[in-house]
């Protein structure tokens, strides 16, 4: 969330498969973006943009930019699904995308016809589920074709839930465990994020999950410094 891209080369640095720039929550621009896919590229690091929303225009805004994986937040039925699949393929391929050609085609410096095949697939069409309407309407909103992966949103499905994280609760684990096995049962990539209860996601079968954010990475970093200055044993040692 930060605007910073020095914060995806650190991410990349400290070894995680991929990065979220996330559009739909803080001050994430375009222009910032940009940079954020730019401090990625040549790491082997996967990244990924979540737009505002499910909207043609702003996936539009970025995905000339090359992201490897578009994330579409709450999408909560089929025509949510068919418009964001549409709107990351060209005309050509049944889609709605506007040709834009920039950093995907390496500002005019790589074959087109290639470019074009390559676009078939990329990037992934990432659907975001995190309201309990969408997971009723599951079934018919994983028929959509195109839709590469299913990301499980756990906190705004609890609070659509009426169970603000309450994650053990018996109806927000059921319908988290359902979104998962149908996912998988359709054979699309399952992803999610939590920053705890690993052994819980691993076991509903996630093939990636988020883990932390530049916030919260932050804040922790700063309350374990502290903690250790500020220990008994520690400042034994400091005295010494």
């Amino acid at each position: 969330t930060f605007a910073d891209p020095a914060v995806s080369e650190i991410a990349c640095a400290a070894g995680f498969d991929f990065t979220w720039i996330d559009g739909e929550h803080g001050q994430m621009d375009r222009n910032t973006a940009m940079l954020h896919l730019m401090a990625v590229k040549g790491t082997g690091v996967a990244p990924l943009y979540r737009v505002p929303c499910c909207d043609h225009t702003e996936i539009k805004r970025v995905i000339d930019f090359a992201p490897a994986g578009v994330i579409v937040p709450m999408v909560m039925d089929t025509a949510d699904a068919a418009r964001a699949v549409a709107a990351c393929r060209y005309p050509c391929h049944g889609g709605t995308r506007g040709c834009g050609y920039r950093r995907g085609l390496d500002y005019g410096a790589a074959d087109v016809s290639d470019y074009l095949e390559t676009s078939r697939r990329d990037p992934l069409v990432i659907i975001q589920i995190e309201h309990i309407d969408a997971v009723r309407r599951l079934d018919s909103i994983l028929a959509v074709p195109g839709i590469d992966s299913i990301l499980v949103g756990p906190y705004d499905l609890s609070m659509s839930m009426g169970r603000p994280g309450r994650f053990d609760d018996p109806s927000v684990r059921a319908a988290i465990d359902e979104t998962c096995a149908k996912t998988r049962a359709r054979g699309l990539l399952l992803g999610a994020y939590a920053e705890d209860d690993f052994t819980a996601w691993r076991a509903r079968g996630v093939n990636y999950l988020g883990v932390k954010n530049d916030t919260n990475a932050l804040l922790s970093g700063f309350r374990a410094a502290i903690a250790r200055y500020t220990s008994t044993d520690n400042n034994k040692k400091v005295m010494k």
